[in-house]
């Protein structure tokens, strides 16, 4: 069993070093600077290692077969409400952090990341279309996932959703983890680290950023 689809390509630290300096010199007023480093992070390695996992039929995410795995359920016997509450998913990310539970890179929301955009839209491109979407950023993006997907009867229980990456959280989609070929992310402790996740990031008028009202899904 791996612990992630893929492992992650090094250059999404380098991103998450480069943003994490962005917000650091916009705090300071230095928005030029802040500028270059948003686009410092903008790398096409990190749009190809997120292709790789979420493009159809990639060669990593392929299920395997499993005898008497769960089965999906018709729509209409699904858990109505597919995701918990904003209180409920606040808790899950109190509890997970801002790095992904799967393959451990860093998180932003998308609340902070449409903030940041806000101040530097040349720099932090976001279109409608992969690739016209910030490589760094996209990777990054924080999204909540079913550890047994809502389609095969997964639960809003805190402990059947944790925090992840979109290219992992889309790259499983409703496969298991056991025909995703994956250990069991909630026996390993969550990353403990210094990063933020963005959140200190603020407009220089001071504006805070409030607890969000998340809408990623799995």
């Amino acid at each position: 069993m791996r612990n992630c689809l893929r492992d992650p390509v090094p250059e999404i630290y380098d991103a998450a070093r480069f943003l994490d300096a962005a917000v650091s010199a916009h705090m300071v007023g230095k928005t030029a600077i802040a500028e270059d480093l948003i686009r410092l992070a903008d790398v096409p390695v990190i749009r190809d290692w997120s292709e790789s996992l979420w493009g159809k039929d990639g060669p990593w995410t392929r299920p395997l077969f499993v005898d008497h795995s769960t089965p999906f359920l018709d729509k209409s016997v699904r858990l109505k409400v597919r995701m918990p509450s904003t209180a409920d998913l606040n808790a899950i990310l109190a509890r997970d952090g801002f790095h992904c539970r799967f393959c451990g890179i860093p998180l932003v929301r998308a609340e902070t990341r449409k903030r940041i955009q806000q101040a530097y839209p040349a720099a932090l491109r976001w279109g409608d279309r992969n690739a016209e979407q910030h490589a760094g950023l996209q990777a990054m993006w924080l999204q909540f996932d079913h550890v047994l997907p809502h389609a095969r009867g997964g639960s809003n229980d805190l402990n059947n959703i944790l925090v992840t990456c979109a290219p992992c959280n889309n790259g499983r989609s409703n496969l298991t983890l056991e025909e995703a070929g994956l250990a069991d992310p909630r026996k390993r402790a969550p990353i403990a680290s210094s990063w933020d996740g963005l959140e200190r990031f603020h407009s220089i008028s001071g504006s805070p950023i409030g607890m969000p009202r998340s809408a990623a899904q799995s």
